[in-house]
């Protein structure tokens, strides 16, 4: 079993209040092409314990079962683990810290833990350079987003 830690963070011109709720389930469909979740709780109201599905997205060979670990809304940080059984579980923790009234500090996490031969070699390729490059889309695409939407 083998893991991989990185850590990123990016800056977004845009209120903390408005940016924070763009890192659940509903939100990710605003701006992250191709983004969808099957809805097993019947809410989309963000809480411990949330969980929902995905299907083949990003680092995911098969499907993935989110729950949501932790969400603390009033300081701004939220907590997943994916589980892709057989495969590995993903660790993703999501802080934004308010910079000022018009930008906020998005920072990001993620864990892989291995639970096989397969998510083993994943997490081999997992490189610092290749979750540069992947954060590095998450910016792009939520100001892409912004951009849109004023």
């Amino acid at each position: 079993m083998s893991t991989i830690k990185h850590t990123e963070k990016f800056n977004v011109n845009q209120p903390i209040e408005i940016l924070f709720p763009l890192f659940s389930a509903e939100g990710e469909k605003l701006w992250v092409p191709g983004w969808d979740y099957e809805n097993i709780m019947g809410s989309t109201d963000l809480h411990e314990d949330y969980v929902f599905i995905t299907k083949n997205h990003d680092h995911a060979s098969t499907d993935a079962i989110w729950l949501v670990k932790k969400y603390q809304p009033r300081h701004y940080l939220v907590q997943f683990y994916k589980v892709e059984p057989e495969d590995k579980v993903g660790i993703i923790t999501v802080q934004c810290t308010k910079i000022n009234d018009s930008q906020t500090q998005v920072e990001v996490r993620y864990e892989y833990i291995g639970l096989s031969r397969k998510g083993d070699e994943f997490i081999e390729r997992f490189t610092s350079f290749q979750y540069k490059e992947f954060i590095s889309e998450w910016s792009k695409l939520l100001d892409r987003y912004f951009e849109s939407t004023c």
